[in-house]
């Protein structure tokens, strides 16, 4: 993916143009540590990495792993160079712009709050599917990968820049507010009809969740709610000119 930016304005162009985001601060350490992760998985594929460090419902519940909705998101499928890729490709395009306007400390928070989000809803699927009658082996599939945390910079991005066009594949030109409503709306389809195809897409689904109540400040219940039942409340409101044509201000009522 890549998207455009508007430019300066200049007589002889469109000023528009293709822009490359740039590779600095934690967007940088994080690629960093998980190709190098990535690499040892591979060397050492004897070794579970992934039921360790990886999020396994019944292990995070009953046996107290509770560090894997932390850990799992630096874990990517050994000598899968397109797991690997795709995510940290995702993460440089939008998590750099992300962290140069919020800053380092802001950005990090948040994408771990992603992160660790699309863990727990992964943890919360694990123990519901076997409850309701489904598969009793949910609980201890093991899932990994930054993908949860991803999908939350790309409801970020989709909110922060909304109006900037985005080039989906290279091939199709879209506001980011369009493209992250797409992917959010084919991972919550994806979720909620089972269809995983190998690909967790409840940590999808979780770390955007989580990633729009933090842009939203939904912790803060009581301004949340206030700010709710404004929007709500609004929407009633409408503005009349007053039947006397001769006021000086004809719409102040």
């Amino acid at each position: 993916m890549s998207y455009y930016r508007q430019g300066p304005y200049r007589p002889s162009g469109s000023g528009v143009g293709i822009a490359v985001p740039p590779f600095f601060g934690w967007v940088k350490r994080i690629v960093i540590a998980c190709a190098a992760i990535w690499v040892v998985q591979t060397l050492f594929r004897g070794i579970p990495f992934a039921v360790w460090l990886g999020v396994v419902p019944d292990l995070v519940v009953f046996r107290g792993f509770v560090w894997q909705p932390l850990t799992y998101m630096f874990l990517h499928a050994p000598g899968d160079v397109f797991h690997i890729g795709f995510n940290m490709l995702m993460l440089w395009m939008f998590g750099s712009e992300l962290e140069r306007t919020w800053g380092g400390r802001a950005f990090l928070r948040y994408y771990l709050a992603c992160g660790i989000g699309g863990g727990v809803f992964a943890v919360a699927l694990g123990l519901l599917v076997p409850a309701f009658g489904g598969s009793p082996f949910a609980g201890q599939a093991a899932t990994i990968g930054a993908s949860g945390a991803v999908y939350g910079l790309l409801i970020a991005f989709g909110t922060v820049f909304a109006e900037r066009t985005v080039m989906v594949m290279l091939m199709f030109p879209m506001k980011a507010r369009t493209m992250a409503l797409i992917f959010f709306g084919l991972t919550f389809l994806f979720t909620i009809s089972g269809t995983g195809g190998g690909v967790s897409h409840v940590a999808h689904l979780g770390g955007a969740v989580v990633g729009f109540l933090v842009l939203k400040r939904a912790w803060r219940v009581g301004p949340f709610l206030r700010d709710l039942r404004w929007r709500i409340r609004r929407r009633r409101f409408k503005v009349m000119p007053p039947s006397d044509r001769d006021d000086f201000d004809r719409w102040v009522n």
